[in-house]
């Protein structure tokens, strides 16, 4: 009686353990296919479909939440920076008007007037009108009151701390977009302001 009574134990272990072996290969099996919809369905996004990438120039990381905003209409044709006050941000735009690189910007205290200006002077280094070094100067117009319009990056990466009191036109930006702008636009370099 002893042996028919472990043998049924016995039976009893076995199919509960292939019960769980097959449940267990059945989530298996099936793991990769609910993986694989999940990323079928955050793929399919508006960035995703229209291809954009992070690529390094300035385009998208491959979704349209990061994707930056198109070159604005009304910016003129060519190679140019484009400078928009309303939106805080340059693009960098190639002669064909492709791969334009984008990036925001913090301004001082006074904007320039929108209209299309040029490259008037550059300096590699030099001190803000907040004490702070900077570094790839490239300025682009001096207004009636003698405000002077330009770009320009802390050599320490900090944002700007303009004093309210005091009339500047100094536009800020990253180290890295700063070196991308001074690289992109010698003096003469035409800079279209828009609002």
């Amino acid at each position: 009686m002893a042996r028919s009574s472990s043998g049924i134990f016995v039976t009893g272990l076995t199919a509960a353990a292939l019960a769980v072996v097959g449940y267990l290969a059945y989530e298996a099996s099936a793991a990769p296919h609910r993986v694989h919809r999940s990323s079928a369905a955050a793929s399919a996004t508006p960035g995703d479909a229209k291809g954009s990438g992070k690529d390094g120039k300035g385009k998208g990381s491959g979704t349209h939440k990061d994707a930056p905003p198109a070159v604005p209409s009304g910016s003129g044709t060519g190679k140019r920076v484009v400078y928009s006050v309303g939106q805080k941000r340059v693009w960098l735009v190639n002669a064909d008007g492709k791969d334009a690189r984008s990036f925001e910007v913090t301004p001082s205290t006074v904007n320039p007037q929108p209209g299309t200006y040029s490259v008037i002077s550059r300096d590699l280094n030099g001190p803000g009108s907040d004490g702070v070094r900077l570094e790839h100067i490239v300025r682009f117009f001096i207004d009636a009151k003698g405000v002077v319009f330009g770009f320009s990056a802390a050599v320490d990466g900090s944002p700007p701390q303009p004093d309210p009191t005091k009339k500047t036109g100094g536009i800020r930006q990253k180290p890295a977009d700063g070196l991308a702008l001074w690289e992109f636009a010698p003096t003469g370099s035409k800079v279209v302001v828009v609002p």
